[in-house]
């Protein structure tokens, strides 16, 4: 069943006390006021009514099709009440009773799901501060009812829908439909953004999250929605720490919200970070037409508040671009030779209503969009310029901001402003960011394809738990992923035969079950240059580990003159696997500079991981250097990112380094962490590696 019974029912229960100053009286008298025209039902144990809307003691006892109920009576009551509501035909209930999980009652929700779930019907909340659908005047909310519009915001807390919502009261933005829908114990985020995509009265959704139930189905419905619509998202924790134990360099760096953060830039939604970007961004999306490029022109009456927009447009993206001469040459036939020319395009304070529209019409040939900029003095009459400012909007279609400054002085212009749906914005800072995240927004939607299809094969890991470093390498050999040239030995003497084999110089790792970071406790020697050397750092990593099941070491060619990066994996608990890729040696978790994508990714998306660290200049060849081999990076992280759905035992893999150059692309160390997972050896207590790796090779 949809939601279509909420936002637009047959019949209304609210369902609590009628007496004055109660919930049930105060939704009554919220609904009342703000117009609702459909049949109206109260419930409580007295059949008492209020406002003239009669009162019922039960909902079966209305007679009449009821719908929707609103519940407000006592949490004890609530799954009593919706027994009621099922032998009335109730399809949905919105209870907006407390007292629930967020206090510790679990098993009072888990009596409200069973009743729900027995009768099918839809339950928002509880614990929510209700709903309302501005257009019908359905505002079954105690909060305040913002003009209609085309908003709709969706919010776990009740407390900040409230606040967002006075705001948007009192800045004009309308609103077509909100929900706060509380502890979820049905009706979440998923559900709503499945609704509002299809709903013609709303076209951008604003939505305020702590968390998802399930971040797989969370990140196809906002996938899903993004095709259709712009979604923008405000995720609370953005400086929690991961839940996790930081067991390896992925660990420690898939953090729960970098994890949030890469699911809602994958999926195509716009993060903000504050309700006011929320509010500016939603501004922007319902009043502009699309942002189609990043050129934009400033056209201001005051240097230095356009000078200062002009800084924050480049460093949100925006290119502020000096004009062609040709538009040059057609500004100065209309403009007095005072004004500048240059982008900012400074009218001065002699600015007038034709200067704002000829002026915007001329340079909107030119560039994708524009920020009308007007610092109006307490002696001139700021109206006019808005006039021409919005003048030139319509005659062009193309996007134009504003800032006009400030207070009383422009008060005459806001309105004009407002009702020709030209965006004010209280600088010209807000003003350009606007335009920059409406231009990230039109790229998304361009670059939108179907999320990558997840491996329906299952394998096995190789041996027990743990998996040595050479039997890991050989697992990713087979999985299509590249390594350096290695060998396995048990003794000294295969050790020096290993390296003769590779040839000097050569690297020499410890292999032990219980060694997971190597560099760490002395368990690597680099530049191993001959035989003596090699006999003697074999001993000296058999000393590491002489009390840490010691098996041997894994001998690798020395590499120097190549590029390192990280490729990673490890396992969120609400989204499942996510890969990362970066920086790589010991730059690691020094820099932090890194990618992340919920798994598994397509080609597309693994070369934009690539590009978007900031250490990507350096893969495409700086100081005569040659370009690194990224065809073949973007294929292997592809691979990598598709094992732990091949592999389910596959917990967290860290490849650091991976080395990258012109010529390829080969791992050089490798780090697996196994689940335990039911029916494996690993799960049944066998002791874990209990014999020796093979000898692995080229």
């Amino acid at each position: 069943m949809d939601l279509h019974s909420l936002f637009n029912p047959t019949g209304v229960a609210i369902i609590g006390s009628a007496s004055e100053g109660k919930l049930g009286y105060v939704l009554t008298h919220q609904i009342v006021s703000a117009g609702y025209q459909g049949p109206l039902f109260l419930v409580n144990p007295k059949g008492k009514g209020a406002l003239s809307v009669p009162g019922y003691r039960s909902v079966a006892e209305i007679g009449a099709e009821v719908d929707l109920a609103v519940v407000a009576s006592p949490a004890p009551t609530v799954p009593d009440v919706l027994e009621d509501c099922s032998r009335a035909g109730v399809k949905v209930a919105v209870v907006i009773t407390a007292g629930f999980s967020e206090v510790g009652n679990i098993e009072g929700e888990e009596a409200l799901k069973e009743v729900a779930r027995r009768y099918d019907i839809r339950v928002v909340g509880p614990n929510c501060a209700g709903f309302f659908n501005n257009r019908l005047g359905l505002h079954a909310t105690l909060e305040i009812r913002p003009p209609v519009g085309e908003v709709a915001l969706v919010s776990q807390s009740g407390a900040l829908g409230g606040a967002v919502l006075a705001w948007a009261e009192e800045q004009g933005l309308g609103f077509s439909k909100f929900v706060s829908y509380g502890n979820r114990a049905d009706v979440g985020e998923v559900d709503l953004l499945a609704y509002l995509a299809e709903d013609p009265e709303t076209k951008v959704v604003a939505l305020y999250i702590e968390s998802v139930a399930d971040g797989r189905a969370f990140l196809k419905a906002v996938h899903d929605f993004t095709r259709r619509k712009p979604l923008v998202v405000i995720k609370a924790g953005r400086g929690q720490a991961g839940r996790r134990a930081a067991l390896s360099h992925t660990g420690s760096m898939a953090g729960t919200d970098a994890v949030y953060d890469a699911a809602l830039r994958q999926a195509g939604a716009l993060r903000v970070e504050t309700v006011e970007e929320m509010f500016d961004l939603c501004k922007g999306l319902v009043h502009l037409p699309p942002v189609k490029g990043r050129r934009v022109a400033i056209v201001t009456n005051s240097g230095g508040p356009g000078v200062l927009a002009a800084d924050r447009a480049e460093t949100v993206g925006l290119e502020v671009a000096e004009p062609s001469d040709a538009l040059k040459e057609r500004l100065s036939a209309f403009l007095p030779p005072y004004c500048s020319l240059r982008n900012p395009f400074d009218l001065t304070v002699e600015g007038t209503e034709d200067g704002y529209r000829e002026t915007l019409k001329a340079v909107l040939e030119e560039y994708d969009a524009a920020l009308a900029l007007d610092v109006c003095p307490p002696y001139l009459d700021s109206a006019p310029h808005a006039r021409g400012v919005c003048d030139a909007a319509e005659a062009t279609g193309k996007p134009v901001v504003a800032n006009f400054m400030a207070g009383r002085t422009v008060e005459k212009a806001l309105p004009v402003l407002r009702e020709r749906s030209v965006p004010d914005f209280p600088t010209g800072e807000r003003a350009v960011t606007v335009l920059a995240r409406l231009a990230e927004y039109e790229e998304r939607k361009a670059r939108w394809r179907p999320l990558p299809e997840v491996p329906r094969e299952q394998r096995r890991l190789p041996g027990e738990e743990p998996l040595l470093e050479p039997e890991a390498m050989a697992w990713l050999r087979e999985n299509g992923i590249p390594t350096l040239d290695f060998r396995f030995a048990a003794t000294g003497e295969e050790a020096v035969e290993a390296a003769r084999d590779l040839g000097y110089p050569v690297v020499m790792k410890v292999v032990s079950p219980h060694i997971l970071h190597k560099s760490d406790v002395g368990g690597v020697a680099l530049n191993v240059a001959d035989d003596q050397q090699a006999l003697k750092v074999f001993v000296a990593l058999q000393r590491v580990a002489a009390d840490l099941d010691f098996r041997g070491v894994v001998v690798y060619p020395m590499v120097r003159g190549m590029q390192e990066v990280i490729l990673g994996l490890s396992r969120d608990p609400q989204f499942g696997p996510v890969v990362l890729f970066g920086l790589g040696g010991i730059y690691t978790e020094v820099l932090h500079d890194v990618a992340l994508r919920i798994a598994p990714i397509d080609r597309l998306e693994a070369e934009e991981m690539i590009r978007e660290i900031r250490a990507y200049p350096l893969l495409t060849g700086v100081r005569g250097r040659p370009a690194c081999d990224l065809e073949t990076l973007a294929d292997v992280l592809v691979r990598f990112s598709r094992l732990p759905f091949l592999y389910p035992e596959v917990a967290e893999v860290d490849l650091n380094p991976v080395f990258i150059s012109a010529g390829g692309v080969w791992v050089g160390d490798v780090r697996v962490i196994r689940n335990k997972v039911a029916g494996s050896k690993g799960a049944q207590g066998q002791e874990a590696g209990n014999r020796e790796p093979k000898k692995q090779g080229g």
